[in-house]
């Protein structure tokens, strides 16, 4: 394993439709339109709602900064012409590099909803395991059942309840927390 990630050398992962590769400057006009999104939005602890002008550009400026914790991959469908942007998906260590555990998030444009293409994002960032770590963990709002059967489907298995402040709906928010062991 190495001790931080190299955003130069961040893998492309291609399933049957779709391509996991890195965030570009080209992706903001749609991260912009689905993260405006409230279904998007409350859906996830760090995306604000009403989305603030100048957020896109922000993500990807971090996403492509190099940051040695976290990588972000646009789930991109144009192979089978879904379009060039459908949703985002990350890995980011948790706590430091060397704990071998790191933790996914991801997010589906609502128009992709219940089409499998979350599934796919994740059973193939999970295969290419591109952080080489032994486990990975999630969390998902108890609200939000789609996304946990996303991930029992996937084979994580459940923890426990946690909460986690939401952003879009400025409260606290229950959650299922979930883990996969990978090695």
């Amino acid at each position: 394993m190495t001790d931080t990630l190299d955003p130069s050398v961040q893998p492309v992962i291609d399933t049957e439709r779709l391509r996991l590769r890195p965030l570009r400057r080209a992706d903001i006009g749609l991260l912009e339109m689905f993260a405006s999104d409230p279904r998007v939005a409350e859906n996830t602890s760090s995306i604000p709602h009403p989305y603030p002008p100048g957020a896109a550009e922000a993500f990807v400026a971090r996403a492509t900064s190099g940051d040695p914790v976290e990588q972000v991959w646009a789930i991109d469908g144009q192979q089978a012409g879904l379009g060039e942007l459908v949703g985002s998906i990350s890995l980011k260590f948790m706590e430091n590099t060397r704990t071998r555990q790191s933790e996914v998030g991801y997010w589906i444009a609502p128009a992709f909803w219940n089409t499998g293409l979350a599934s796919e994002a994740l059973d193939a960032l999970l295969a290419a395991n591109p952080q080489e770590v032994e486990t990975i963990f999630a969390a998902v709002f108890q609200d939000n059942t789609r996304s946990a059967r996303v991930l029992t489907n996937a084979g994580f298995a459940y923890l426990g309840d946690a909460e986690v402040y939401s952003v879009a709906r400025n409260s606290t928010v229950p959650t299922w927390t979930y883990l996969k062991r990978l090695a």
